[in-house]
């Protein structure tokens, strides 16, 4: 099992930093890997299908996407399943798991999973992933929207680059009203392989991952020991 999850960055905040989407790319075996763009979590934006394949029509591979708004794949799992990276965008993601769980992605999904299909995701598409994470789907407010559960515990992107994550993460953990589970600054990443952290990376030399836990009522915060990549 291999899934990689971004709290920001990546073509569509770093276009100019190919840092961790090469990432991505170099996990696959093969030599010019297939990977498949889900935009459900941004209402399938053209503009954000656009950005994908303009970084990654220049990279060493075959990408292409899945739009369930368009509706212009008949048989998704077939078409999933072929694919050897599935690289998720972010976006509102009340509704990505909404629309996923109506069209039966969640299952598909997970038989890509089991197929040792490499998933991948930005923000909402990392939170996917987990049991739960930190959202605001819902405009002005910040809530726990429960995910697929393909991983353990809860995750919050974008750590240190929107105002008051960190404060409502950290209290909602506190609290109890949300499981311990990771954070990510913006150009941070966790790849998990198996249920075990492979790798924390970093597309920035200040990206921190975090893992944030609580003990006795208190909140711990430790920062991982981070991997500034390379630009190959």
């Amino acid at each position: 099992m291999n899934i990689i999850a971004m709290g920001g960055g990546g073509f569509s905040q770093e276009p100019d930093n190919p840092r961790l989407d090469r990432y991505i790319l170099n996990q696959s075996a093969q030599i010019s890997p297939k990977i498949c763009f889900i935009p459900t979590a941004s209402g399938d934006s053209e503009d954000y299908i656009q950005r994908f394949y303009e970084f990654f029509e220049k990279e060493n591979c075959e990408p292409t996407h899945l739009s369930l708004l368009q509706q212009t794949i008949a048989d998704k799992e077939a078409f999933l399943l072929s694919q050897d990276i599935i690289y998720v965008g972010g976006g509102n993601t009340r509704n990505l798991i909404a629309l996923w769980k109506e069209w039966g992605l969640d299952k598909i999904l997970r038989k890509a999973l089991q197929q040792e299909i490499i998933l991948a995701g930005i923000s909402a598409g990392a939170i996917c992933w987990f049991e739960e994470g930190l959202s605001d789907s819902v405009p002005g407010e910040w809530s726990n929207v429960p995910a697929l559960g393909y991983l353990h515990g809860s995750l919050c992107p974008h750590y240190d680059g929107e105002s008051q994550r960190q404060f409502h993460y950290r209290s909602s953990i506190e609290t109890g009203s949300m499981k311990p589970g990771y954070a990510l600054d913006d150009g941070a990443a966790l790849h998990f392989v198996g249920d075990t952290i492979h790798a924390a990376i970093a597309s920035r030399p200040e990206a921190t991952a975090y893992s944030v836990t609580v003990d006795n009522n208190k909140v711990i915060e430790k920062p991982y020991d981070m991997n500034y990549l390379s630009i190959d």
